[in-house]
C-alpha cells in the first residue's frame, strides 16, 4: 500500500509531473494492490499508471487498456506484475471478476472502475483525476499539457 504523505490533493501541471507522481506510487505498490482510477476522457488516467508502471520496474509500453479490456506487464525486477484493465465496457464487478485478473499475485489498477470492484479487495486505493472542463477546455487537445488536480485516498469496502 502506498505511503501516507501520497494520500490527499496532488496539483499537476505537466504529463511529466503526473508520471513522476506516478513512479513514487508505484515504487511502494505490492501484489495485492488494487488502483482504482476515475477522471474523464483526457484526465491522464494512462499517464499516471505509464508512471506507475516505471516505479514498479514492469515491462512497458503502457498504453490504454479500452480495446482488450486488460493488459498485463510483467516485472523485470523479480516484483508483482501490473494489469492495467479498463472497466469502462463492463457493467458490473461481476464481468470484471469474470476476466480471472489475479488480484492477490498482481498489481492492479483499473481505469473507470469506480462501483466495479466491490468485492475484489477490503482497500483499494481511489484516485480521481480532475481536468479543466467547460467549451474552452473540450476544445483543445485532450493530450495537451494541463494543470490536473489528483485527489488520492484509501477505500475500505
Amino acid at each position: 500500500m502506498i505511503a501516507g504523505e501520497l494520500l490527499g490533493r496532488h496539483d499537476i501541471a505537466t504529463s511529466e509531473d503526473m508520471e513522476a507522481l506516478g513512479r513514487r506510487l508505484g515504487a511502494g505498490l505490492v501484489a495485492g494492490d488494487l488502483i482504482v482510477l476515475t477522471g474523464p476522457l483526457g484526465a491522464g488516467k494512462t499517464t499516471l499508471t505509464r508512471g506507475i508502471a516505471e516505479g514498479l520496474g514492469v515491462r512497458g509500453p503502457v498504453q490504454s487498456p479500452t480495446f482488450v479490456i486488460a493488459r498485463t506487464h510483467p516485472s523485470l525486477v523479480g516484483g508483482a506484475p501490473l494489469v492495467h484493465a479498463d472497466a469502462y465496457r463492463l457493467d458490473s464487478a461481476m464481468e470484471l471478476d469474470d476476466l480471472d485478473v489475479d488480484v492477490d499475485g498482481s498489481v492492479t489498477i483499473v481505469e473507470w472502475g469506480r462501483g466495479k470492484v466491490d468485492g475484489l479487495r477490503e482497500e483499494w486505493i481511489d484516485i480521481e483525476i480532475e481536468r479543466p472542463v467547460g467549451a474552452a477546455a473540450d476544445a483543445e487537445d485532450l493530450d495537451a499539457d494541463a494543470p490536473r488536480v489528483v485527489t488520492i485516498a484509501r477505500v475500505r469496502g
